[in-house]
């Protein structure tokens, strides 16, 4: 690996022009298809296998007309204070407006609220549900036009007119938060190398692969129905990674530079070390994404291969255009003029330690305390998420005085928390000798659960044997109480079952969600196996250790515990909400602690990888095991640092967003990275190693035997290059033959 890699950057420092030119060519490629295609997202779920969404593609196709799998709106309408909508005028009105509903772009179908039974008991509450003859990601936006026009008129009329459901979401502007998160690592970059030209390779380098990963993604989505949050997710881990990934091979290009090797040997010799790191800190983190598709859940495979796509173009630039630029930059890339005098002193005179060696120092010293306090304290962290709640993203966490919380606290104040999220009854009768008796039965048994408040008449198919109950909790839809619901009647529908040869099924917004967190719950523990199991593979074979992995995975967990905690504290106990600019407490993102842990796991090898490795490389050459974890921090401590910052201040602008989705997850990276990153691998690991000392880098012979030897510490190219140096100093040195005569 090394020796292939020292042979690559070579090549791309010394064909800088024709590597520049591919990359370039393969930029506009992607960009002209993407910019040449109607790129079409979606925001919808499916989750094959469950009794939900088995449910779902049954109405499709026996109730067309219903349009099972369009999106819906609820508008609501309330009159003001003592008036009522069930006469005068503001009757008249609301008919009005049911009707110009109708008219609105590509609306199926409106259920007036007077014939519908959707009017308060005191009059002065009723809603009209809108179902779209398409699914959400294709409400355009002229349809949402007339929605919001039928709302303004009536508000104009007296009334106070509110809309729901999803039909109403528009899709998230990106944020400015990139941006930020880029003027935060530009900066940390400076700081690091003290250079502005060496701070912009980084940087130039993964704006490139950014915005070729984020046509592609584009351009694929013309083929394929991918997630709204997929080009979002791929921005910001492929941003963070990239600038990261660069700066590794940057600092030891520049390190061999001081070593007194010409240009193009240094970047040879940073891609065979630094590079192999990368090669496999990408990889763990390509894995951890792209086994996010073994969850099946659509959402999840859609962000997690685009961010492993956005990951792997960054390996790719790293390897490759960003030697060639290293070649264009030649000599300059060293002159720092920024650099303080702290710095000026320690790299050029060697005067005094770095902040990270006496750090390293000082954990190495007293390695039990450490230990003992920083385990406490991510236990502490972790208190919080043992209250986890998870639930998929509703009307009900909007952001306050939106027309959505607005429709949603109105409907709760003039029916109860359960009409929010009616549940769909569905009874396949298929198979049963009397359909409509297994209909009548199943709405008689729904009437009887202590909490369901309403349940309508059974409507069937044109064939009459498939019937549709609507049934409405008491509850709220995110409520553990409408779980319990939804579980019991499907329990319930087993006796049915047998009595009558029907199976009742349960589906709609509300199951679906309920579906949805169980699955991704079931999932969680066969993730983790696959993923960590694969990971530690890699780093076996990376660190040529077994306790090593073993560390590596349990600090993981440490800090992904630590991780829930903070954002339970923050997302749903509500702590320091407003300074974070979460504007509503609710129950976390049920999509969130399995990408968290994915994304998190990978980023954490990350440093595990950059530092661990620098450690092995100085133990290998002779260091002692508390000097070999020294020399490491040495070398890379700074390094790691500033490559923390970068991903904190690149996830954390993330915040911005309007998204709960996205916002949580911006928060949680940055938090785990910031555990991670200082807690994890640069105080309990050092921690950690001293006390196992020589032990940690134990292999059992026959373990030794069997495992390939990758060489990410560039020992072996190291031999190899001290022969060749030798074999023509040799050469150099043998006395010219002598003319005779």
């Amino acid at each position: 690996m090394a020796t292939f890699l020292h042979r690559l950057g070579r090549f791309a420092f010394r064909r800088r022009r024709l590597v520049l030119m591919l990359w370039i060519a393969v930029l506009a490629a992607v960009g002209i298809g993407a910019a040449s295609v109607s790129a079409g997202t979606s925001d919808s779920f499916t989750i094959p296998g469950t009794q939900s969404q088995k449910a779902l593609d049954l109405l499709g196709k026996e109730f067309p007309q219903a349009s099972a799998a369009g999106a819906t709106a609820r508008v609501v309408f309330e009159a003001p204070d003592g008036r009522k909508l069930t006469s005068g005028g503001d009757k008249a009105e609301v008919v009005s407006l049911v009707a110009d509903l109708r008219k609105a772009s590509q609306v199926a179908d409106v259920a007036d609220p007077f014939t519908g039974g959707t009017v308060s008991k005191d009059g002065s509450v009723a809603y009209a549900q809108v179902t779209y003859k398409v699914a959400q990601a294709d409400v355009t936006d002229r349809a949402r036009a007339d929605l919001k026009s039928v709302a303004d008129r009536g508000d104009r009329a007296g009334l106070t007119v509110s809309m729901g459901g999803n039909a109403v979401q528009v899709k998230s502007e990106q944020s400015a938060g990139e941006l930020i998160g880029l003027a935060v690592a530009a900066v940390a970059l400076v700081i690091t190398f003290g250079s502005l030209l060496a701070a912009g390779l980084p940087l130039l380098t993964a704006v490139f692969g950014i915005v070729v990963a984020v046509s592609a993604i584009t351009l694929t989505s013309a083929f394929v129905d991918l997630s709204s949050s997929t080009s979002t997710l791929a921005l910001m881990l492929g941003l963070a990674v990239a600038i990261d990934y660069a700066l590794f091979i940057v600092s030891r290009y520049r390190g061999e530079i001081r070593e007194g090797h010409e240009p193009e040997e240094a970047a040879g010799r940073a891609l065979g070390t630094a590079g192999s790191a990368v090669v496999f800190a990408g990889l763990t983190v390509v894995i951890a994404l792209a086994g996010l598709s073994i969850i099946g859940v659509g959402l999840l495979t859609d962000i997690g291969l685009g961010a492993a796509g956005a990951v792997a173009i960054a390996v790719l630039i790293a390897l490759t255009l960003l030697p060639a630029l290293l070649g264009f930059a030649g000599p300059r890339i060293m002159k720092g003029r920024l650099k303080t005098r702290r710095m000026r002193a320690i790299e050029e005179r060697g005067e005094g330690e770095p902040a990270g060696v006496r750090w390293a120092r000082f954990v190495t010293r007293n390695p039990v305390k450490v230990l003992a306090v920083a385990v406490a304290a991510l236990f502490a962290l972790a208190i919080p998420a043992l209250s986890l709640q998870l639930a998929m993203p509703s009307d009900s966490s909007a952001a306050p005085h939106s027309t959505q919380r607005v429709a949603y606290d109105t409907i709760t104040k003039g029916f109860g928390p359960g009409y929010n999220g009616p549940l769909t009854v569905v009874v396949d009768a298929r198979t049963s000798d009397d359909a409509k008796g297994a209909a009548q039965d199943a709405v008689t048994l729904l009437g009887t659960m202590p909490d369901v408040a309403s349940v309508s008449p059974a409507t069937f198919n044109q064939a009459g044997d498939v019937a549709l109950i609507r049934a409405v909790p008491k509850s709220s839809p995110s409520s553990q109480d409408t779980v319990d619901l939804v579980s019991a009647i499907r329990d319930r529908g087993t006796a049915l079952h047998a009595d009558t040869g029907a199976e009742l099924m349960v589906t709609g917004t509300t199951a679906l969600n309920i579906d949805i967190s169980a699955k991704l719950g079931g999932a969680l523990v066969p993730y983790l196996a696959v993923v960590v199991g694969l990971a530690l593979v890699l780093l076996l074979l990376v660190f040529r250790s077994v306790l090593v992995p073993l560390k590596a995975a349990a600090g993981f967990l440490l800090s992904v515990l630590a991780t829930l905690g903070v954002v339970v504290a923050v997302f749903q106990w509500g702590w320091f909400a407003g300074a974070l600019g979460v504007d509503q407490t609710a129950p976390i993102v049920s999509l969130l602690p399995i990408f968290l842990v994915g994304v998190v796991f990978g980023l954490a090898m990350d440093y595990q990888v950059f530092l661990v490795t620098r450690m092995r490389e100085e133990y290998v050459h002779g260091a002692e095991p508390t000097e070999a974890v020294v020399a490491g921090f040495r070398h890379g401590a700074r390094v790691v640092t500033a490559a923390a910052i970068i991903m904190i201040s690149v996830f954390a602008g993330f915040l911005l967003s309007d998204t709960a989705l996205i916002k949580s997850i911006g928060l949680g990276l940055a938090v785990a990275v910031l555990l991670d990153a200082f807690v994890v691998r640069m105080t309990i690991v050092p921690a950690v190693m001293t006390l196992l000392g020589r032990r940690a880098w134990s292999l059992p012979g026959w373990l030794d035997r069997v495992l390939p030897n990758v060489d990410v510490e560039g020992e072996k190219l190291r031999h190899l290059l001290a022969k060749a140096q030798d074999t023509e100093g040799t050469r150099d040195a043998e006395p010219l033959p002598t003319a005779r005569g």
